[in-house]
Formats: structure tokens, C-alpha cells, sequence
């Protein structure tokens, strides 16, 4: 039965699989192309979360507002290992891929953008549980 339930909750969706391989994309562009300004400091981050979500929900079969709510928290809780000087205090700030996926400076609009993307995510879901009880049988 345990087994069972740990099946459960893996179920591939093609579709937000797609979303978050858009996503990855799109913030591969972002960060080897756009050197600064608003679309590199914010809507990067606004649209990671939405990555971070699409990608868990194309492998996960787990309900909208407990994935939503962990991608935010996880976003938080980077952005506070940030603050921290995380990278830094283990001695691996000259380590790239770590410094970016990681980061190295705490910003407060970071934490807005992240809720930004997670209500967007919200609202997004809800428009399409909307549509599906809405169609003709």
C-alpha cells in the first residue's frame, strides 16, 4: 500500500513539461543576453518560480496551492540563504553555477517577484479550472 501512494504522486505532464522547457529557455536568453536592467533583475525572477512550478507539476501529481506555496517558500528560502552570504561563508563564491543558481545578494524585490510569479501561477490555474468546469460535456 505505501508503495502505492508513493506511485501515486508521480504522473509525467507533457504540457508543463513543455511550459518549464519554454521557461528554462527563456532564462538561459535572460542571463547570457541581457546584461541588466529590468528584465534581468525582475522579470527573471518572477518567471523562475513559474519555472521552478511548471517543471515539479509535469512529474508531480500534487494539488495546485501546496506546490505553489512550497515553490514560494523554496524561493524565500534561498533569498534568505542570500542574505546569509551562504555561497560565500562555504567558501565557494568563486564556484559559478553555484553563485547563479544560489545567487550571492539579498533583494527585497526579489522576494516580490517571487510572489508576483506564484500569484500569477495562482490566478493562471484558476483560470483553467474555470475553463474545464465551464466546457460543454
Amino acid at each position: 500500500m505505501h508503495n502505492g501512494l508513493i506511485y501515486n504522486m508521480f504522473k509525467f505532464n507533457s504540457t508543463y513539461f513543455l511550459l518549464a522547457m519554454l521557461l528554462l529557455v527563456i532564462e538561459i536568453a535572460i542571463a547570457l543576453y541581457i546584461p541588466d536592467g529590468f528584465i534581468r533583475h525582475y522579470l527573471g525572477d518572477l518567471l523562475v518560480v513559474i519555472l521552478i512550478y511548471c517543471f515539479l507539476r509535469s512529474i508531480f501529481k500534487v494539488s495546485v496551492a501546496p506546490l505553489a506555496f512550497g515553490v514560494l517558500l523554496f524561493a524565500y528560502s534561498i533569498e534568505i540563504l542570500q542574505y546569509f552570504d551562504f555561497v560565500g561563508r562555504l567558501g565557494l563564491s568563486q564556484n559559478i553555477l553555484l553563485s547563479v543558481v544560489l545567487g550571492s545578494t539579498f533583494d527585497w524585490m526579489d522576494i516580490l517577484m517571487y510572489t508576483i510569479g506564484i500569484f500569477i501561477v495562482l490566478i493562471w490555474e484558476l483560470l483553467l479550472r474555470k475553463k474545464k468546469v465551464n466546457l460543454p460535456a
